[in-house]
């Protein structure tokens, strides 16, 4: 069998696991998250993600080796250069970090791909849960940054509409945790770090901050995505977890403006993007 490593690269986290292709899931017993500082020096960044591989690859024949590598934006990902200038892993901005990862790990360089995170949530939705019988799919990641992507029916692609103008400012100030973060400080004063803390919260508070997110996805929903005319909206991240607090009030605002729209939130969650990672690594393998 193909030792397939799914690798997720988030602002906070390293997620891998060892994937099986013929069921088109993880093989749970090598699961690992571990904290990364993506605000870290390179220094601690790469060796970081080198020693959380290296625990899962351990005892796997490293010529049989297959990785894919799910990275946010901005990024080459066809060289595996890091293009992040701003936020996080701006240490890392314009390293090799596939020829990084080559010569740390003893691999060769076919044996690891890269993809975009966003794109990677899709396609791992689409690879594990069985979304079949659709051809226009847009996904939605909506967590520490925005992620967008569209699959036509064979591929997906990052539609990269994170910055996009919206407002005063960009999507992503409006639609990422940042948001929730920022208004709840706005308006009591405290603090939270996310927004499943908003769970926990007075009702009133909770229902205010959850009726405006509503509007401004809906609104980012009728100003872009409407515009790819999709057969379904896929949601993923750690924002979908709240869905049931805003979901009433979005679906009410799309169909005030003539946008029935099937919404359904992710199956998979923080295992999509190892999946989609996964995915697009066994793809790449067939085209070499």
């Amino acid at each position: 069998m193909q030792n397939i490593i799914g690798i997720d690269i988030g602002g906070s986290h390293i997620t891998l696991a060892q994937v099986q292709p013929e069921k088109h899931e993880l093989i749970n017993a090598t699961y690992l998250r571990e904290r990364v500082d993506s605000f870290a020096a390179r220094e601690i960044i790469l060796p970081a993600w080198v020693y959380n591989i290296n625990r899962v690859i351990e005892g796997l024949q490293k010529e049989e080796l297959l990785i894919g590598v799910a990275m946010p934006a901005p990024f080459d990902y066809e060289n595996g250069v890091s293009l992040m200038l701003q936020g996080k892993f701006r240490s890392l901005y314009e390293v090799n970090v596939k020829q990084e990862l080559i010569q740390s790990l003893g691999i060769e360089s076919k044996q690891i791909h890269f993809i975009n995170d966003a794109t990677a949530f899709l396609e791992g939705e689409i690879y594990a849960s069985g979304i079949h019988g659709y051809r226009r799919i847009f996904g939605i990641t909506l967590g520490t940054g925005l992620g967008t992507a569209f699959y036509n029916g064979s591929v997906a692609t990052d539609e990269d509409l994170w910055d996009s103008p919206f407002r005063e400012s960009i999507c992503e100030d409006y639609l990422a945790t940042r948001w929730f973060v920022n208004r709840y400080n706005t308006l009591t004063g405290d603090t939270i770090s996310g927004v499943i803390d908003l769970w926990d919260k007075s009702e009133e508070i909770r229902h205010q901050m959850f009726n405006e997110y509503a509007v401004s996805l809906a609104e980012f929903i009728l100003k872009y995505v409407k515009y790819y005319d999709p057969e379904i909206l896929l949601i993923g991240g750690n924002i979908a977890k709240s869905f049931p607090f805003f979901s009433e009030q979005l679906q009410d605002i799309l169909q005030e403006n003539r946008m029935d729209l099937n919404i359904q939130i992710s199956e998979v969650f923080e295992n999509a993007a190892i999946l989609g990672a996964a995915s697009h690594a066994l793809k790449m393998r067939n085209k070499i």
